[in-house]
């Protein structure tokens, strides 16, 4: 019987410190054996957000003892490890090279290959690991950093479609909760406060809404909340906010998403209708239920990622090695932490001042 390949994945590109392995069945199937995530919120939330200095000094603290812990998990050892992968961009330049230069000793002291693995990537594979998904499809990924949709169209293959010219979507989640008195990360608590609130309470504004294509915009949505929040004198009248807030952002969504999936069939004329979310954002429910009911009105497959692997997390990086392995693509042992670093390589570059849609 042929040995399966063992792949370790490190992620270091925010504030999570993570290691996995994952290896394969008889069937070609990812198989999960340990992933192990070490959160920083303790070290950030006095702050509001993320402190690089303070994020690269937890992750030089506890990524040996995590990959110890992955791999005694995992139920193999170290030997047995064929390649390793770890995250060199796009993220905190001093986050990433903490996994970046760790995961290169631990792959040169084993004489094993090395894989620069696109965090991106990562999210974009990661419905691989529970689904079998075939190219071409399409992806929204909505994290704390990106908001984009893209067409997937094969490993190292990606066209952009749209992408958010301001904040990403889990940006503006945790800047609303900030503004609302929530402790960071606040983002997965605004699903909690709108359950109490009247959606319809606030009337808030929709950028680019109706141009634009399928990119998104969401600072303007922030600043109407930032004048709103000056107002609040009640714990209800935060409940309605962040409501409002929700059922806002449901319905830029369900209208970009809705252009998306036009420009996806105009570009690729797919045979099957996929449509993936990816990122932490991806575990918000509610915008989970809407997305899944546009796809039944559209006719598209809809793909999550288990809930554990929508946020930052090194299972999905090990996808990425063990597809890179398969193919024999790998990285020198000189390859560069990127800070930028975007799937679609030919796209334009969307931020800042003068930005014609």
């Amino acid at each position: 019987m042929n040995k399966k390949p063992l792949i370790l994945g490190i992620e270091s590109s925010c504030d999570e410190t993570a290691a996995s392995l994952i290896t394969e069945n008889e069937q070609g199937a990812p198989i999960i054996l340990s992933n192990i995530i070490s959160s920083q919120v303790d070290v950030h939330k006095d702050f509001g957000g993320v402190v690089p200095e303070l994020a690269a000094r937890s992750h030089m603290e506890k990524i040996d003892w995590i990959v110890k812990k992955a791999i005694d998990k995992s139920g193999k050892n170290i030997e047995e490890i064929d390649a390793v992968a770890s995250t060199a961009g796009p993220g905190l330049i001093v986050c990433l090279s903490v996994g970046l230069s760790f995961g290169k000793a631990f792959a040169a002291s084993l004489n094993k290959p090395f894989i620069a693995v696109n965090h991106l990537e990562g999210h974009a594979l990661s419905p691989k690991i529970n689904s079998n998904i075939n190219y071409p499809y399409l992806l929204l990924l909505i994290s704390g950093g990106h908001s984009q949709f893209l067409n997937v169209q094969g490993l190292g293959k990606y066209k952009r479609l749209g992408t958010t010219i301001d904040d990403a979507l889990g940006e503006a989640f945790d800047k609303t909760a900030k503004l609302l008195g929530v402790e960071f990360p606040g983002g997965p608590q605004i699903e909690i406060m709108a359950k109490k609130g009247d959606p319809n309470k606030y009337d808030l504004p929709k950028p680019i809404f109706h141009k634009g294509g399928c990119n998104l915009s969401f600072s303007g949505l922030k600043t109407a909340i930032l004048k709103i929040t000056k107002d609040i004198k009640t714990e209800q009248e935060k409940f309605d906010l962040a409501a409002s807030f929700q059922k806002t952002i449901n319905e830029i969504l369900y209208k970009k998403t809705k252009i998306a999936f036009s420009e996806f069939e105009k570009q690729s004329r797919p045979k099957e209708k996929i449509f993936v979310v990816a990122g932490g954002v991806a575990a918000n429910k509610k915008i989970r239920s809407m997305l899944t009911d546009l796809c039944s009105e559209k006719n598209y497959q809809s793909i999550f990622p288990p809930i554990e692997l929508c946020g930052d997390n090194a299972a999905m990086i090990a996808m990425v090695g063990l597809e890179k392995l398969k193919l024999k693509k790998f990285s020198k042992l000189d390859h560069p932490a990127k800070p930028r670093w975007p799937l679609d390589e030919d796209a334009a570059f969307l931020k800042g001042a003068g930005i014609q849609l």
